[in-house]
């Protein structure tokens, strides 16, 4: 990831001012009141299918946590195609699958992104059996620990109709948001991805629909799940 693409979809880091970056703290803010009596701990935030911009806006919804005070990790779960380590310019040398292999202990792959209050945790070496890492135990310690020790954990996985990945990671986390991209996926491949994820009684926060023109030319939109 070249420096300019770095800087134009890390918009909440590098300009912190722009409408965009408002509608990040918009959806930090929708987030914070529809788990008002139930705190989250750990978000996970997926897709149906690949490329709609899942984890531009993990990256961005973390920063927009982060420069609100809060202590956030963000953990790259997406074991098959990692990207998280892009965006800060990060190794993946070591990470998560080498933590649940026990080459490498957790403290040690908690990488500093170079913004205040967010670290980062790659996602490793990648894996012949990434869908059996996340489903042990030691994922669940993993995820565990670390909403003991941070005010919030982003998680990133592959998207929902494509592995059983983020149906496990669903199971893990407190509540997950579903990125959907406007004009690229079918009506059928939403309500197919909502269902996936009810199956495993996941918290399913809201959707957020990107790339949507609207009147007021914004890029997201957020909706409760009702």
């Amino acid at each position: 990831m070249s420096r300019l693409t770095r800087k134009s979809k890390l918009i909440t880091a590098y300009n912190p001012l722009s409408p965009i970056s408002e509608i990040y703290r918009t959806l930090r803010t929708n987030i914070q009141f529809s788990s008002i009596d139930c705190p989250m701990k750990s978000i996970m935030i997926t897709s149906a299918r690949e490329g709609e911009g899942k984890s531009t806006t993990l990256v961005n919804a973390a920063v927009a946590y982060a420069q609100s005070n809060m202590k956030v990790v963000i953990v790259d779960a997406d074991l098959r195609k990692p990207t998280i380590h892009e965006f800060f310019q990060l190794s993946n040398r070591v990470g998560v699958t080498n933590v649940l292999a026990q080459q490498a202990r957790l403290e040690d792959v908690i990488l500093e992104s170079g913004i205040p209050n967010l670290k980062v945790i790659p996602a490793g070496t990648i894996p012949p059996n990434p869908s059996e890492l996340l489903s042990s135990p030691s994922m669940t310690t993993l995820v565990t620990e670390l909403s003991e020790q941070y005010d919030l954990v982003f998680v990133d996985t592959p998207p929902v109709l494509l592995v059983a990945d983020a149906q496990i990671m669903a199971a893990k986390c407190d509540g997950v948001l579903l990125v959907v991209q406007y004009g690229r996926i079918k009506r059928e491949e939403i309500r197919k991805a909502k269902s996936n994820l009810e199956l495993v009684n996941a918290n399913l926060l809201g959707t957020v629909l990107n790339q949507y023109k609207s009147k007021v030319s914004s890029r997201y939109h957020y909706y409760r799940d009702s």
